[in-house]
């Protein structure tokens, strides 16, 4: 067993702020594994949007942006900025707000 996983949580009515909530297992990635091949390129293509845009809505939600009428096309294309992604096409920011509004 880890040693971090023998260090006690702190109670429910602690804060956390000060003192991190420790897993029982560490975090590992998952490991990645290329495309299948023999698909056609708009396959490809949307694929690849559709994660860009899932990465995109996940750090608006992590940013406070919780509805899809705040999420501006100015406002996906900053937020894609901070997390070091080019900026979206208007399709990707059509998708992101898509997928705000399904995810609810």
């Amino acid at each position: 067993m880890p040693a971090a996983a023998l260090k006690s949580k702190p109670s429910r009515t602690q804060s956390t702020a000060q003192h991190p909530v420790l897993f029982d297992s560490p975090y590992e990635p998952v490991i990645k594994r290329p495309l299948p091949a023999g698909r056609p390129r708009e396959w490809y293509v949307a694929h690849n949007r559709r994660l860009k845009a899932m990465r995109l809505a996940i750090a608006l939600l992590d940013s406070g942006v919780y509805l899809p009428s705040q999420a501006h096309d100015a406002t996906i294309r900053s937020t894609a900025e901070d997390i070091g992604m080019r900026p979206p096409s208007d399709t990707t920011c059509r998708m992101v707000r898509a997928f705000m509004r399904y995810s609810r």
